[in-house]
């Protein structure tokens, strides 16, 4: 087995993503009652998944366009079929790379949610940004920062040492970019923008039960459980909980909770 799997090849089931990212969906409303958008505005949401978020964007500037990107063509086709055209006439998607966007200075507000963790070179990202906004026009974005889910990290390297997995796992390079708020306050000013906020901010994610824990880890961390034959991809998930869980009980509900680290990021286009 190939000992590098890149974000690009990592084959996303959209369906089940949908209905395990309830945290993601609640991130970007949050992000986007930040925005306090007109409802003309035109806006770019880089990494939209399966396009929840992307059709409330839509929903929130009905005078305006919202485009959302992705880089996993499954994810842009099942987007198109939840939102199609017809009933969402300012809402379109395309198959697009964050490290190679090129669609003309034509936006006023530029999103991401839960989504640039993916991408390794963030001055690709900006650089693109930077070619697409107008003049005065802001960037939000929210996504793991340093330190993100480590007790998580923790359990799978456990678990990827076990002698069934371990050679699954050889000389594996690490699939998420996780930065410091202190690096893109040292980026940012060099790519055109003015930072109006960066920071890192601790929250947590709270799973009803290990079944909806599990549920997240299979469509969340894949570029970890692809490396694993389809037959053995069950146990090595119920092996990451159990070691989870043995250092991070559940309480008295059954509930699961991870301690997550958001980067987020208000700037303007100078």
């Amino acid at each position: 087995m190939s000992s590098e799997l890149k974000p690009s090849e990592v084959v996303w089931n959209p369906g089940d993503y949908a209905q395990h990212s309830s945290s993601q969906q609640s991130w970007g409303r949050k992000l986007i009652s930040r925005l306090h958008l007109a409802g003309d505005e035109a806006v770019l949401d880089i990494g939209c998944g399966d396009g929840k978020v992307t059709a409330e964007l839509a929903a929130v500037v009905p005078r305006g366009a919202v485009v959302g990107i992705d880089a996993s063509a499954e994810m842009i086709a099942f987007s198109e079929r939840a939102f199609p055209r017809a009933q969402f006439p300012n809402l379109s998607f395309r198959v697009m790379d964050a490290r190679m966007i090129e669609l003309g200075e034509q936006f006023d507000v530029v999103f991401s949610n839960a989504a640039l963790h993916w991408v390794d070179d963030h001055a690709l990202v900006f650089k693109g940004i930077a070619g697409c906004l107008k003049p005065g026009g802001r960037v939000m974005i929210s996504c793991g920062g340093k330190g993100n889910a480590n007790a998580v990290f923790h359990a799978l390297r456990g678990v990827m040492r076990l002698p069934q997995f371990r050679q699954y796992f050889r000389r594996m390079s690490p699939p998420y970019f996780f930065f410091s708020a202190d690096q893109y306050r040292e980026w940012l000013p060099q790519l055109g923008f003015s930072i109006r906020e960066v920071t890192l901010a601790d929250t947590a994610m709270l799973f009803e039960s290990s079944e909806r824990f599990a549920g997240w880890l299979r469509t969340t961390w894949l570029p970890y459980t692809q490396r694993v034959p389809e037959l053995q991809r069950d146990a090595f998930v119920a092996d990451v909980i159990e070691r989870y869980v043995r250092e991070h009980p559940a309480d008295a509900h059954g509930r699961i909770q991870v301690a997550m680290v958001r980067l987020e990021l208000d700037a303007i286009k100078v």
